[in-house]
């Protein structure tokens, strides 16, 4: 038997009180502690299915980057910055966003406000609204972006290119017409 297990238990529910009956686990005669959240494979998973934490991270590692490209790069081009951005900080807001894309206003506008702060590390284009900064860039927002990784991922289960057949989230439903039930 082992001396320390490293087993945690993530109870997933869509709503968790305390009237709701949550088994307990034991592994080699010990109770499994049991926790609210878990990271896997860079993700945050909490136990009411909602993405809040999973964007607070993101965001937050994100803001940290960006703050440390405007400390320390000095060459300010278009060029250099969006490159810096696209390769270092976009990369932790879009970590694996096809699985926990987020449907809240709330998490969505946090995600934006990283891409918000970037555009208006130009001088020359602070003054304009954040559509037009994207447009002079060249960059789409944060959420069509994410949209447009779902359609990819639909295509590719469509086509078979995928690992997850797309008969695990569409069934065909044939409607009968009311002519032929009632036998007219």
């Amino acid at each position: 038997m082992p001396e320390h297990l490293e087993c945690e238990v993530l109870q997933k529910a869509r709503y968790i009180n305390t009237l709701t009956y949550l088994p307990t686990y034991y592994m080699y005669g010990r109770q499994l502690e049991e926790v609210t959240t878990e990271k896997d494979l860079g993700v945050v998973f909490s136990n009411d299915l909602k993405v809040a934490k999973q964007c607070e991270e993101a965001y937050s590692r994100a803001n940290r980057i960006l703050g440390l490209i405007n400390r320390t790069v000095r060459f300010r081009t278009p060029t250099v910055l969006i490159s810096l951005y696209k390769s270092m900080v976009r990369p932790h807001i879009e970590n694996c966003s096809v699985v926990w894309s987020s449907h809240y206003t709330k998490d969505t506008v946090l995600l934006e406000r990283v891409q918000h702060r970037f555009t208006r590390m130009f001088d020359d284009l602070k003054e304009l609204p954040y559509e037009d900064r994207l447009r002079k860039l060249g960059l789409w927002s944060l959420e069509e972006r994410r949209s447009r990784a779902d359609l990819i991922e639909i295509y590719k289960m469509i086509k078979g290119l995928s690992t997850v057949p797309w008969s695990r989230f569409l069934v065909e439903v044939r409607t009968v017409s009311p002519e032929v039930t009632t036998g007219s």
